[in-house]
C-alpha cells in the first residue's frame, strides 16, 4: 500500500510548533476593517492556536 499523502490545503493553513501545538491564521482580516478598531485588528493578524476540539481532525490532516 502507498503511503498516504499530506493534505495540501491544510499544510498551506496550519504549522506545527516546536512543542506540537498547531498554529493557525485568523479570519476577519481581509475587508471590512473599516468599522473594527485598531486593537481588534491588530489581534486578528497574530497566529493562534487550534482549540482542543479540532487538534485531533487537524493532527490527522497534516500527518495523513
Amino acid at each position: 500500500m502507498p503511503k498516504m499523502k499530506t493534505k495540501r490545503a491544510a499544510m498551506k493553513r496550519f504549522s506545527v510548533t516546536g512543542s506540537g501545538k498547531i498554529k493557525r491564521n485568523r479570519a476577519n482580516k481581509r475587508h471590512i476593517l473599516t468599522k473594527k478598531t485598531r486593537k481588534r485588528k491588530n489581534q486578528l493578524g497574530k497566529p493562534a492556536l487550534v482549540s482542543s476540539a479540532d487538534f485531533g481532525r487537524t493532527i490527522r490532516l497534516l500527518q495523513a
